[in-house]
């Protein structure tokens, strides 16, 4: 594919999620979760190669087949403009996120707790039951600052360094991390591929992300103390890259003590110096995400005119 359609694609791609966000029903992801779970039942040991073999099967099977689409339409750049178009659509959730984060916050300021903490493991896997009103709302900026890197950012990234491929092949990858990669019983050993491999494909977004959430910053100083002070602090060799930023861009500290069902985690403080997070802060956090991911479109659509270019060359 040229990097002419991609571009436009990708561009119009990304203004169809901030206009319409993730469809309700039959979105590919979820499509896709499905066959991976049904190749996991097929596949599942209790050994590292059996999910190595599960997640090289899963993510290949997306990379190939979006390779193959490429392929096809290379020679019609109206065909190949609306492939980019339909998988950058597709693969980012910008739009849901905040989406899902203000709703949350609405229900904060309309003093409705329980309604918070019920909407909250829409955006996170932590058990919000004992939260009070300010760990809620921590709870929804530090995913909104995660999710920023792994639901706009990461996948932009790799598509503008593989076009359709990459965009979907990382999409796949944080889909596969988010069904087997967490520890547990089950998955300590299976889903170990798909942890470490969404550790890598998630290591240039993330600090990528951090950079351009200093840029987008009303305090990029501090955003940037904060970040390249606390951001290797956190347990997650990508997430802490832009909690710590928006930390610092928000002006607010992140981090603590989580609890996941029973398993509970004491993470670093991240911009320990600075005030919690009150429930305004949500919005905030929101716009934040948004500048960032359209610096990320308009920083990587750039790469991919490079490369392009290049290859003419």
């Amino acid at each position: 594919m040229g990097a002419a359609p991609y571009l436009v694609g990708a561009a119009a791609g990304y203004l169809a999620d901030a206009r319409l966000g993730d469809p309700r029903r039959g979105h590919p992801v979820a499509l896709f979760g499905t066959a991976a779970a049904r190749l996991e039942r097929r596949l599942w040991r209790d050994h590292r190669g059996a999910g190595a073999l599960h997640t090289a099967l899963a993510v290949g099977a997306v990379a190939g087949g979006a390779a193959l689409a490429a392929r096809a339409v290379r020679r019609s750049p109206v065909a190949a403009g609306a492939l980019a178009a339909a998988a950058a659509f597709t693969v980012l959730g910008g739009t849901s996120l905040t989406r899902e984060a203000r709703t949350v916050g609405r229900s904060l300021a309309d003093g409705d707790l329980a309604g918070a903490r019920e909407r909250l493991p829409h955006l996170c896997g932590r058990d919000p039951s004992g939260l009070d009103e300010r760990q809620v709302a921590r709870a929804v900026v530090e995913s909104v600052a995660e999710n920023t890197a792994d639901a706009v950012v990461n996948a932009l990234v790799w598509g503008g360094v593989a076009g359709v491929p990459g965009l979907l092949a990382f999409r796949a990858v944080n889909t596969l991390d988010a069904m087997v990669g967490h520890r547990s019983a089950r998955y300590r050993r299976f889903g170990w591929a798909a942890a470490r491999l969404d550790d890598v494909a998630g290591w240039p977004g993330a600090r990528l992300t951090a950079l351009l959430t200093v840029a987008a910053s009303g305090a990029p100083a501090r955003a940037w103390r904060v970040w390249r002070r606390d951001g290797s602090a956190h347990p997650s060799p990508n997430a802490g890259q832009a909690e710590a930023a928006f930390a610092g861009a928000l002006g607010v500290r992140l981090g603590g003590t989580l609890r996941y069902g029973e398993r509970v985690e004491h993470r670093p403080v991240l911009g320990a110096e600075l005030p919690p997070v009150a429930v305004a802060d949500i919005e905030r956090a929101c716009r934040l995400s948004r500048r960032v991911g359209a610096l990320a479109l308009a920083a990587t659509l750039g790469v991919r005119a490079v490369l392009g270019g290049r290859r003419r060359g």
